[in-house]
């Protein structure tokens, strides 16, 4: 299987260029496998039923059985209307807010609580002011949202539920309560949306001590976004711990763009990130018969299949790029609504929240085909992957997979063969790379005339089970035949194809290897054209089972 990272600009290839000696990074204890529950209390008053192996529980516990260790709370300041009618969507008051926040905090849970700073959904395409502020000036909006933000946690902390971590706003690319807050199109000065953010900051510090805080975007695939949108922001001074993204591969780009964004960015501004927003399908069909947000196409461009093992695989891959962000800066992963079964009612919102709010696709659930149970409420497979402990499931077996740096540069990497049938290709010089996928450096093949070159790694002693080979590459020109594979391992070799030109990072991989004879030999075959180039970066080989 294979995801494209597209538009990644290559840098002038020479030769072939390797450091060596990189040590694998440990995944921080601290990393959230969480969910957000926003849906949750709204789908069990509608009756919502939930099982786990047949039998019926709590949804939040049986989440909590299986790793998932941090609950995400949206928050609308004001989800009624005139007469007092819920909007839906969850109508996530600050009393059902502190609610849940309760019942997950008594399972042990973390709380990150997500101020949308409006009465309804805020996203990049709407950021409403909550009614009893549309008429404020700018500077008495400012007291109100500090106001806000230090009443609610000081009820949450009344009631034993204070949030672990806050974000101030939601997918906030577009700015927060428009007008004042709005940044983007012709507006280019941060002053007025960092204030506003200040202000809210300000009063959640005002409240409690040592509650992090996150500032969320959309488009996680994004970096030029979150580089226009964050150098403003800290060019302003706005105090902020986390970097939130939302991440949907069929919406936000593909694994090898968020790769790249949350590497640049983690180092950029010296911030934590965090996906705080994703999913994927687990099936095509629909739950309620009204239509869904993910079908042909987003199956498609996400490029897994609309299946539990595609969601399995969806949800290992983004694990491993999230635990693998340098220093280890990467915070953790959130999946959107795993509990918004179709129950008759739970809808994105109501007639009077359709009415209020000019939305005209309420009237349904476009999430029930992403969910982590099935329509029937029993859980799916996909939540065995939150109680995983990353440090196992991602321990390299290979040497200097990410071919890195000790200040050493030879023609043959640590660890590796390199047999090629050309002598002159085998005495190339070694140069950088603009664009690793990982770290610094990568390896890359390339010549004038036609060649062909093999990479290869023993590994002895293995314990006989379950492995799988991955690697990112890029490749140009057209080659004969380029491919990663595995053999020698009591089994029949395997072959992943690489594509002839890829102008950019795509993910590679062999799953299933079943080893029976304690060893393997895993590598990369490329037989080229004259002028052809292939890179190969963090390749990792591991036991699954």
């Amino acid at each position: 299987m294979k995801r494209t990272l597209a538009g990644l600009a290559v840098g002038a290839l020479s030769a072939a260029f390797i450091a060596v000696g990189e040590p694998a990074q440990a995944v921080r204890s601290d990393f959230i496998m969480g969910a957000d529950v926003g849906m949750l209390g709204e789908v069990e008053d509608l009756g919502g039923q939930f099982y786990d192996g047949g039998v019926e529980g709590d949804a939040l516990e049986i989440m909590a059985d299986h790793g998932v260790d941090t609950v995400r709370l949206r928050l609308w300041n004001d989800p009624y209307d005139a007469n007092g009618n819920p909007y839906g969507g969850g109508t996530n008051d600050l009393a059902s807010t502190v609610a849940m926040a309760q019942r997950a905090k008594a399972l042990g849970m973390d709380v990150l609580l997500d101020f949308h700073l409006s009465d309804w959904w805020a996203d990049p395409g709407t950021q409403t002011k909550p009614k009893a502020w549309q008429n404020l000036t700018y500077t008495q909006l400012k007291t109100a949202v500090h106001d806000y933000t230090e009443s609610v946690i000081n009820t949450m902390e009344a009631a034993g539920a204070t949030p672990d971590i806050v974000q101030m706003g939601n997918e906030t690319s577009s700015g927060v309560l428009w007008e004042d807050g709005r940044i983007g199109g012709t507006v280019t000065d941060f002053t007025q949306l960092a204030e506003l953010l200040s202000a809210g900051i300000d009063g959640v510090n005002d409240a409690a001590s040592g509650i992090e805080i996150a500032l969320h975007l959309d488009m996680g695939g994004d970096n030029s976004l979150y580089q226009w949108w964050f150098d403003g922001i800290t060019a302003e001074g706005v105090d902020f711990d986390i970097i939130a993204l939302s991440y949907y591969p069929f919406w936000h780009g593909t694994m090898g763009e968020l790769k790249l964004n949350l590497n640049d960015i983690s180092e950029r501004y010296s911030k934590d990130v965090l996906i705080v927003e994703t999913a994927y399908g687990w099936t095509l069909g629909d739950g309620d018969g009204l239509g869904n947000s993910f079908y042909t196409a987003e199956e498609a461009t996400g490029g897994y299949a609309a299946s539990v093992q595609g969601q399995i695989d969806f949800l290992r891959d983004l694990r491993e790029v999230v635990a693998d962000v340098p220093d280890n800066r990467g915070r953790g992963i959130i999946w959107w609504e795993p509990t918004w079964l179709p129950v008759e009612g739970a809808n994105w919102g109501t007639e009077e929240g359709k009415a209020d709010n000019n939305d005209t696709g309420v009237l349904s659930n476009p999430w029930d085909n992403q969910t982590l149970f099935d329509w029937d409420g029993e859980a799916l497979d996909t939540l065995d992957v939150f109680g995983e402990d990353p440090a196992t499931q991602r321990v390299n077996l290979l040497t200097n997979g990410s071919f890195e740096a000790n200040g050493t540069y030879t023609n043959t990497p640590s660890g590796w063969t390199v047999v090629s049938a050309n002598s002159s290709y085998a005495n190339a010089t070694f140069t950088s790379d603009a664009w690793p996928a990982h770290g610094d450096w990568t390896l890359n093949h390339y010549w004038a005339s036609a060649y062909t070159v093999s990479l290869y790694q023993n590994k002895t002693g293995l314990t006989n089970g379950t492995y799988t080979l991955s690697g990112w590459v890029l490749s140009g020109g057209g080659q004969n035949s380029v491919y990663m594979y595995a053999k020698n391992y009591g089994g029949t070799e395997k072959q992943a194809a690489i594509p002839t030109s890829a102008s950019a990072w795509t993910y590679v991989s062999i799953e299933g290897i079943q080893v029976t004879n304690g060893q393997i030999q895993v590598g990369f075959w490329d037989n080229a054209n004259a002028g052809n180039w292939l890179n190969i970066d963090d390749v990792k080989l591991y036991r699954t089972a």
